[in-house]
C-alpha cells in the first residue's frame, strides 16, 4: 500500500521548500515557496512522535551538515539522508543516526557519464542495504532521463526497465524526483508514476507535484501501492493549504489497518 513519507529539505542550514529546477550555482534565480521558523531537529521529532520512518532529509547545497546531522540524531534509524553524498562521507551520516545515504550526483562524472565505479565505491562505503539511489527523471522523448548537478544537468542514464532491474540490485531503494513538476503543486507526473510501480524491482518515494490528498490515492491506483509518496510546498507543516499532515497520518493508518 502507498504511503505517505516525510521529507525535510535544507537550503543554507534552513528548512525550506524551493523550485528544485530553479537551483544554481550561482543562487540566481533562486525561487522559494517557504522557509521554516522550525529548525531540522524539530521536524525530526515529529516524525519520529508520529511514527513516521523511512522519511528523507535532503541537503541542497553547502552549510547543511550541521542541520542534518541534528535531524538524524532526532529520529535515530529513522530518516535517510543525501545531497553531497560520496563514499568519504557515507560512514559519518550513518553513524549520526541515517538509517541510509542516499546517493545522486557522485554516481555520474562530470560530462554526465554514468559510472558503475563510482556506484561500485558507493556499495562498498555503505553497504547495499543501507543506500538508496536517487533517480532525478526529467521527461524526454518519449521517457525520461536522469538529471544531475541540481537537476541543471542531463546525464547519459535512461530510465528503462532494464536500467530500474540493474540499479535495484545494487541498493535497498529508490527516491525519484520528478524534477519536471517538482515543486510547482500543479499535479503529479502520473506517467511516471505507473511506470514505477510497474517495473521498479524495490520499494520507493516518488516526490514532485503532490498537492491534495487525492495525489496519495492517485498514486495508489496507478502504481498498484508500490509507490510511497511525499509532499512538500503543497503541505501545511510547510506554509502550503493544499495537504493537511493530519489527513496524511490518517492516510497511512487506513494503509497499515489493510
Amino acid at each position: 500500500m502507498t504511503r505517505f513519507r516525510p521529507c525535510i529539505d535544507l537550503h543554507a542550514g534552513k528548512v525550506k521548500q524551493i523550485v528544485g529546477s530553479t537551483l544554481s550555482d550561482s543562487g540566481a534565480g533562486l525561487k522559494t515557496n517557504f522557509v521554516s521558523d522550525r529548525d531540522a531537529a524539530w521536524y525530526g521529532a515529529l516524525y519520529r512522535q508520529d511514527e513516521l520512518p523511512g522519511g528523507h532529509v535532503i541537503m541542497l547545497g553547502p552549510n547543511n551538515e550541521e542541520a542534518a546531522k541534528s535531524a538524524l540524531g532526532t529520529f535515530p534509524g529513522g530518516l535517510q539522508v543525501g545531497g553531497g553524498i560520496r563514499p568519504c562521507n557515507a560512514a559519518e551520516y550513518l553513524d549520526a543516526g541515517a538509517s541510509h545515504v542516499i546517493v545522486t550526483s557522485y554516481l555520474f562524472e562530470a560530462d554526465g557519464r554514468f559510472s558503475e565505479t563510482r556506484l561500485d565505491k558507493m556499495i562498498a562505503a555503505a553497504g547495499r542495504e543501507r543506500l538508496v539511489i536517487d533517480l532525478s527523471c526529467k521527461a524526454t522523448g518519449g521517457g525520461w532521463t536522469v538529471a544531475m548537478n541540481r537537476w541543471q544537468t542531463l546525464t547519459d542514464l535512461q530510465v528503462t526497465p532494464e536500467t530500474l532491474r540493474h540499479l535495484a540490485s545494487c541498493c535497498a531503494e529508490f527516491l525519484i524526483h520528478a524534477v519536471d513538476v517538482e515543486g510547482k503543486c500543479e499535479g503529479i507526473d502520473e506517467a511516471l508514476v505507473a511506470f514505477l510501480g510497474e517495473h521498479s524491482p524495490v520499494p520507493m518515494t516518488y516526490a514532485g507535484g503532490v498537492h491534495r490528498l487525492e495525489d496519495f490515492q492517485r498514486i495508489q491506483e496507478l502504481s498498484t501501492g508500490r509507490v510511497d509518496a511525499t509532499v512538500g510546498s503543497a503541505l501545511d507543516l510547510f506554509g502550503g493549504s493544499g495537504v493537511r499532515y493530519a489527513d496524511l497520518l490518517a492516510f497511512n493508518r487506513r494503509a497499515e489497518a489493510g
